[in-house]
């Protein structure tokens, strides 16, 4: 029998025997989440740390003129937290959103906590997920610096391939840090060199 996407995705994130996986992905239950429903919002604890199975979500915040801006977007394979609500205890300052269904694997934080207590394993695939978030977001900061817009366009599109049928222009264009304008104009750009 094949191993369930979160057992590959504790062993490719954490090497560690299948049983040890198993055992691990056993702690997380199955959630069925409808479109545009709301994992969690903001100005509350992040209590629950999801594993994306199938689906697509956006986390998202306002900015100081009250204009909604993506922060990010997640895919199949991924786990859906706000890391920094989630550890440090604090209220979240995004909103994560489902764009369609989701089939996830959950875990609250209380059972998280237990598990890190219980299972030595379980603390070092934790600590490579903190790392590999952190390193993903030093990497998108950086992306603002060093890659024009369009250059992101393409990563984003890499990343998430089906980002174009299920978020709106608006949020992609928010995520890049372009104007809606500008977004219509680097799809035209990408479309004629992908066609030429």
């Amino acid at each position: 029998m094949l191993p369930s996407p979160l057992v590959r995705f504790i062993t490719t994130v954490y090497p560690m025997g299948m049983e040890q996986a198993q055992e691990i992905a056993g702690m997380f239950v199955e959630r069925e989440i409808e479109k545009n429903t709301l994992l969690f919002p903001s100005g509350k604890i992040c209590n629950e740390y999801f594993f994306l199975e199938t689906g697509l979500v956006r986390a998202h915040t306002q900015d100081l003129e009250g204009n909604d801006i993506t922060t990010a977007f997640y895919s199949p394979g991924q786990v859906v937290c706000d890391l920094f609500s989630f550890f440090k205890r604090v209220p979240s300052r995004e909103e994560f959103r489902a764009l369609t269904d989701c089939r996830t694997r959950v875990i609250s934080f209380e059972d998280l906590q237990k598990a890190f207590h219980t299972l030595p394993v379980f603390r070092e695939f934790g600590r490579t997920i903190l790392v590999n978030a952190y390193a993903q977001l030093k990497l998108r900061m950086l992306s603002t610096l060093h890659q024009t817009a369009e250059e992101r366009y393409r990563v984003l599109l890499l990343n998430n391939p089906d980002i174009l049928q299920h978020a709106p222009l608006k949020s992609i264009a928010s995520y890049l840090g372009v104007t809606d304008t500008s977004l219509s104009r680097i799809r035209k750009e990408v479309m004629k060199k992908h066609t030429s």
